[in-house]
Parts: structure tokens; sequence; C-alpha cells
């Protein structure tokens, strides 16, 4: 596989190398890509986690559960205050 970098990153990742943290520029690229994965990972989790609460929220609603916003929003902004 080849790959093209800008001038600054291919410098970036020569540096690297350079500084004995890494073996090879293969090694730098592989743990950019192990980073880019783990990424990728917590996204998708706090992505389900999200539908999840959303999925949660909507049986509420279909059940009648209902909280007032206003008063969400009034308790939160006392909170606050108190906080302070």
């Amino acid at each position: 596989m080849k790959i093209s970098l800008t001038s600054e990153r291919q410098q970036w990742v020569e540096d690297k190398v350079q500084s004995g943290r890494y073996q090879s520029v293969s090694e730098v690229i592989e743990a950019g890509l192990r980073l880019l994965e783990e990424r990728d990972r917590v996204y998708q989790n706090r992505l389900a986690e999200l539908q999840a609460q959303i999925d949660v929220g909507i049986q509420q609603l279909d059940r009648g559960e209902r909280v007032d916003g206003k008063a969400v929003i009034e308790r939160l902004l006392a909170k606050n205050r108190s906080d302070d």
C-alpha cells in the first residue's frame, strides 16, 4: 500500500521514529490506526447508549410518563444557583 502525506505530516512521522519511541514509519502509522480504531469503537458505543436512552424515553412517552420541561429547567436553574 502506498500513502501520501503532507510534508508536515511526513516530518512529524519521521520525528517520531527519530525520537526512538517507534522503530519504523510503519509502527507510527500502525499506532495511529489503533487510536483511530479505538475512537471509532468509543463513538459507536456512545451512539448505541444514546439510542438505548432515546428508546427508553420513547417508551416512557408512549406510556404517558411525561415531565414538564419548564419545571425541569426551573429545578436545574435553582440547583445551579445553589451550587454557586
